[in-house]
């Protein structure tokens, strides 16, 4: 029986059709049968603050901290605001890494995608991202690198992935897959 690993896919956007959240869903559909990518919700946790930490953890703190930490691989799904990361997504990084010494993120392998209406592809979130997970502890994923832009002509009037895009993404999520295999400590 081969491993299937579970993946965390947290996306760095809050709107529930985002061309991020659709991008997600089509990585989940593209995974190999060795992945299991589920999406870990974001838009609920509380800005962290070290105050808050000491006196009692939300339960939304608590709830993403223990899938981050369930999951054997992370996959961040982003759009760029502002040439960096939305503060919905950094917040998200900043409370799984958190109380200090116990971060949920470490060692686990992780990828990065960008996902911009924009013709550069959300290239500044992407390596804001990639920035953190240095110090996180998380090897990253370096090449195919994936900044897609045009986000809005990803996807036909269904919803469901355009055929132009699915190659590319096809090979992304198979070297995913390998990555995960290589650099998960089981």
């Amino acid at each position: 029986m081969s491993q299937v690993y579970s993946v965390a896919v947290v996306v760095g956007s809050l709107r529930k059709e985002s061309y991020n959240r659709k991008l997600a869903r089509a990585l989940s559909e593209l995974a190999p049968s060795s992945l299991a990518l589920k999406i870990v919700e974001i838009g609920d946790l509380p800005l962290y603050n070290e105050d808050v930490e000491a006196e009692a953890p939300p339960a939304a703190w608590k709830r993403f901290r223990e899938e981050i930490r369930g999951s054997d691989a992370v996959l961040f799904v982003t759009p760029e605001y502002n040439r960096s990361v939305p503060g919905c997504l950094k917040n998200a990084i900043d409370v799984g890494s958190r109380p200090y010494g116990q971060s949920a993120w470490s060692g686990k392998p992780t990828a990065v995608v960008s996902v911009s209406p924009g013709a550069i592809g959300g290239f500044g979130a992407n390596h804001a991202v990639r920035q953190s997970l240095v110090f996180l502890d998380m090897p990253c994923m370096q090449m195919p690198e994936a900044y897609i832009g045009g986000a809005a002509s990803l996807f036909e009037d269904s919803g469901k992935l355009n055929d132009k895009t699915r190659p590319f993404l096809q090979a992304f999520v198979d070297k995913f897959a390998s990555w995960v295999k290589l650099n998960r400590a089981v």
